[in-house]
């Protein structure tokens, strides 16, 4: 799971508000930036994707049910068609995004793939221009070009290194970065309707519960005994790395801006970077610094200009 959505039109930022709203979604950023760690972690267990996705969504179903029951209060009750798309949001921006993410986590480091989902505003342009016929400037369809450039760059080091499988498991993450795209880019109106937190508390809401029958279909309840520590680190990843940065990030949003808010998460692929080398002993070298920085700047430059 990503970043929510960012359609809220939040005000730029007055000076008291700067710096809290800084320190609210740098933590965001970083805490989102945890789970692909966690996710690494639970796995040398034994578990697998379908196991222990269910245990983060269970454990987060509640804290999420509760954001948005708080961010409905007073609002009116949903209508079939704002129903509709809040279940059609919460299976691909969240659900699926989600499910193919766990997947990809088991063949690329943490790194690789928070950098992959960081391609995720020039799909939400590349889908606008797909879908709305939105013109791509030429600045960012150059910006877009560096980016990929980079995710290739540190995918040919990943291959040569842990062989074919990082191909599948590049393109299991794409893959979910393309799934919430596709959530970003259709939740705008109902966005506008519900409000980004009671959307995003409602949509993530739905992804939860099919996790959950998603695991009682494909696996037996045996499978649920899984080692302690796997509990721990799901709980860990529903909380610190899936309700609190959804919160976290809304709240910096309402005081610098989601233009601001989102160039702040440019922090999200070094904090995962550092972690990973830190917890997992992944490696850190040229070509991870080299492709990393490609991509957080062809980003930026895709950004900069509708910040």
């Amino acid at each position: 799971m990503h970043q929510p959505p960012s359609g809220a039109n939040a005000r730029p930022a007055a000076d008291g508000r700067l710096l809290p709203g800084l320190l609210l979604a740098t933590l965001g950023a970083i805490g989102f930036s945890g789970k692909a760690i966690i996710v690494k972690l639970a796995y040398r267990y034994g578990v697998d994707a379908v196991t222990l996705l269910m245990y983060r969504m269970l454990f987060a179903l509640p804290l999420f049910a509760v954001m948005a029951i708080w961010a409905g209060r007073g609002r009116p009750t949903l209508s079939r068609r704002d129903l509709l798309g809040v279940l059609w949001l919460g299976f691909t921006g969240y659900y699926l995004a989600s499910f193919l993410d766990f997947a990809g986590l088991q063949y690329i480091s943490a790194s690789f793939e928070r950098l992959i989902l960081y391609l995720n505003p020039t799909l939400v342009l590349l889908l606008g221009w797909l879908l709305y016929g939105r013109k791509v400037q030429r600045h960012q369809a150059i910006a877009m070009a560096v980016s990929y450039s980079g995710v290739l760059l540190v995918f040919g080091h990943e291959a040569s290194l842990q062989g074919p499988n990082v191909a599948l498991g590049a393109v299991l993450v794409f893959l979910s970065a393309l799934s919430y795209a596709l959530y970003l880019s259709y939740s705008g109106e109902l966005v506008q309707r519900l409000g980004a937190l009671r959307l995003a508390g409602l949509a993530t809401s739905v992804a939860c519960v099919l996790c959950i029958v998603q695991f009682l279909l494909l696996r037996p309840l045996s499978a649920a005994q899984v080692a302690p520590p796997v509990i721990g680190l799901s709980l860990l990843n529903a909380t610190a790395c899936t309700a609190a940065p959804v919160l976290l990030v809304m709240m910096g949003i309402e005081r610098i801006g989601a233009g601001l808010a989102s160039q702040v998460g440019m922090i999200g692929p070094m904090s995962t970077i550092l972690m990973g080398v830190v917890l997992l002993g992944e490696p850190f070298n040229g070509w991870i610094i080299a492709g990393t920085a490609l991509v957080v700047g062809g980003v930026f430059l895709v950004t900069r200009r509708r910040a």
